[in-house]
């Protein structure tokens, strides 16, 4: 099959799909690490853990067009105010994509270490970008070098710019928001808070608004200082958006509730509860009540923020647990935390990372139809229990150099050995 009808035929299952479950979007094969919704409110665009951008048609409820091209998984995504789209990815790149095109016009590199926000200046010509690697870049969207903005001494988890344009807000988990002059060469406003934070983002007036690993969403005036904060239920927060007309804060947690805040009183008024797995990313419509979320679930969800209702006949709960039939197995609850990347069996969709069917007894790197990292390619590795414990016993950047697999380990012996004996029975081939 030629690329072009292998793309046409994806999209027409993600069409189907999408379709029949109304303002339900489905068709990602990993979590939802990033969701954006055009400045009209006619399309949306969401990244996931899978390594694809989807770009959808709002109208319709249906992709329009899968994006591929990051090496990781995709964890940002904004519109641009010329029509284009911009991803970041897991591999430290940012491709710009303009409509329809299967190939990004642009490509940005630089950053070292995943990307996880982008934000788009206000006239349109700067796109920003934070990363992992402990830093910030601008980027001019006409062309030229990046400017870098550092400080930051972790990971810098969120970043947006002022209404004004005038300033850009940084947030990273070494608990501090950076309030940095985009004019001449002043130093940034520095503002401790007391806990990591995961997300930022700026309301119409200039308040700045945080989401703290501690289940808190912090206010700050344009200058820095702190003018509240509200709880939002004792569990980490992954990310925040702040509606157009600045009324309503959504704050996504790690257990899969939004909280929606009234940014004017500073108050918590509902709670949207889904199917209990972890939200990772929110964005609200133009119409500043409509609100979609991605998540673990694989779905893109459309909520009213305002009443805390599903839009459209939204089915609750995700896609079958691929771990239902191991029920009291110990090696498989050792490898839940490996679903989101890994699948059992070859035909179980795609997702981040490659499918775990028939490891045992395959070179590392060879799997057919899975870009492996150049560096793992090199390596003289055959998957057998042992290795598959030792990879886990001291960590996969120590055991792959240069895989784009999380750093994990598992400490107890006892799980190393479960696991591996779980793989050896749920990936044998049938």
């Amino acid at each position: 099959m030629s690329g072009f009808f292998r793309f046409a035929a994806v999209l027409l299952v993600l069409a189907l799909i999408t379709g029949a479950a109304d303002a339900q979007l489905r068709g990602h094969g990993g979590p939802v690490r990033a969701v954006a919704v055009s400045p009209d409110g006619s399309n949306a665009i969401s990244g996931s853990f899978d390594t694809s951008a989807i770009r959808w048609s709002l109208a319709r409820n249906a992709a329009e067009q899968v994006l591929r091209f990051h090496e990781g998984a995709v964890n940002a995504a904004v519109f641009l105010n010329d029509g284009r789209i911009a991803t970041g990815g897991e591999d430290g790149k940012i491709a710009i994509w303009a409509p329809g095109n299967p190939q990004p016009a642009n490509v940005f590199e630089g950053h070292t270490a995943p990307i996880v926000s982008l934000a788009a200046s206000p006239d349109g010509a700067t796109l920003a970008s934070a990363s992992w690697d402990h830093s910030i870049r601008l980027w001019p969207l006409a062309g030229g070098a990046s400017h870098i903005l550092e400080g930051h001494q972790q990971g810098v988890n969120g970043v947006a710019f002022t209404r004004d344009g005038r300033e850009l807000v940084s947030a990273g988990y070494d608990a501090t928001v950076r309030i940095w002059p985009l004019a001449g060469t002043g130093s940034p406003v520095i503002v401790t808070l007391p806990t990591p934070l995961n997300g930022v983002a700026v309301a119409s007036d200039g308040e700045i608004v945080a989401a703290g690993a501690d289940g808190y969403v912090r206010f700050l005036s344009p200058a820095g200082e702190r003018r509240g904060e509200v709880e939002t239920g004792g569990t980490p927060l992954i990310a925040v958006a702040v509606s157009g007309d600045g009324k309503l804060v959504a704050a996504a947690g790690i257990r899969g509730s939004v909280a929606i805040i009234e940014r004017g009183n500073h108050k918590l008024a509902r709670t949207l509860v889904g199917p209990g797995l972890p939200v990772w990313s929110v964005a609200f419509f133009p119409d500043h009540r409509t609100l979609l979320t991605g998540g673990t679930d694989r779905m893109v969800r459309r909520w009213d923020a305002e009443t805390g209702d599903h839009i459209g006949a939204v089915v609750m709960g995700g896609p079958p647990d691929p771990l239902a039939a191991f029920a009291g197995d110990p090696g498989a609850e050792v490898f839940r935390a490996c679903v989101a990347c890994h699948t059992l069996a070859p035909d179980e969709g795609n997702r981040a990372g490659p499918t775990l069917a028939g490891i045992f007894g395959r070179r590392i790197a060879t799997l057919p139809g899975y870009n492996f990292s150049p560096a793992l390619k090199k390596l003289d590795i055959v998957w057998t229990p042992e290795t598959v414990a030792k990879l886990f016993e001291i960590g996969p950047m120590a055991y792959t150099p240069g895989t784009k697999m999380p750093e994990q380990t598992i400490g107890s012996a006892v799980d190393r050995k479960a696991l591996v004996e779980f793989l050896a029975k749920a990936t044998k081939a049938k």
